[in-house]
């Protein structure tokens, strides 16, 4: 059984990355442990947690608010990701592709393919996810695994953002992984369809 903090820290953090309680959002301790029938002590922890890591400030006698994501630190976070998948890509592609790789990324498209179908944003962000963490850790670059790993969170928390504002990028998201998938298997540029494809996010910020 999942301890009552970790499940209100989950529960509040999906909140928060999917865009549910958006920037701004004020969040009160004894109404979302009624939610997920908790008592305020575990939230409070979770909130402690959330705050930590820069998504909540905790005001006294009002709850907690959730941080909006300013639109410079989405661009910080879209400039890291390109660098560093961009540089995890070459070097794949240095090394002649990976037979392992390029079977994962097939399954994160069947996966976008089967989520697009249904309508299934959560699914197709987690998917989306997928994809391009398999690109990095691909490359056997320890630290670029490391590093884009510490940039998940927003990352996901722009992908909603993205995906809410512009709901038909969906398929214009996987139309550009298909092409990503098709240039790491033919030694093309790789680099610059990312380029294209991270440019989408733009939408969101």
């Amino acid at each position: 059984m999942i301890p009552a903090a970790e499940h209100a820290y989950a529960h509040t953090k999906h909140l928060i990355l999917s865009g549910e309680a958006p920037g701004g959002t004020l969040l009160s301790e004894a109404q979302l442990g009624a939610e997920i029938g908790v008592s305020r002590t575990p939230v409070h922890e979770a909130f402690l947690r959330l705050a930590a890591e820069g998504l909540l400030t905790l005001e006294p006698r009002r709850g907690a608010v959730v941080v909006p994501m300013s639109p410079r630190e989405a661009q910080n976070v879209l400039d890291l990701r390109e660098a560093i998948e961009a540089t995890a890509a070459r070097r794949v592609l240095d090394g002649g592709g990976d037979d392992t790789l390029l079977a994962a990324l097939e399954e994160a498209l069947a996966e976008q393919r089967t989520a697009l179908a249904a309508g299934d944003v959560e699914r197709f962000v987690e998917a989306d996810q997928w994809f391009h963490a398999a690109v990095v850790d691909g490359s056997g670059n320890d630290l670029a695994g490391h590093f884009y790993g510490l940039l998940r969170d927003r990352q996901q928390r722009i992908r909603h953002q993205l995906f809410r504002v512009q709901p038909g990028t969906l398929a214009d998201s996987l139309a550009d992984h298909e092409a990503m998938l098709g240039a790491l298997r033919s030694g093309g540029d790789y680099a610059g369809l990312l380029r294209t494809h991270i440019a989408r996010n733009q939408g969101a910020l």
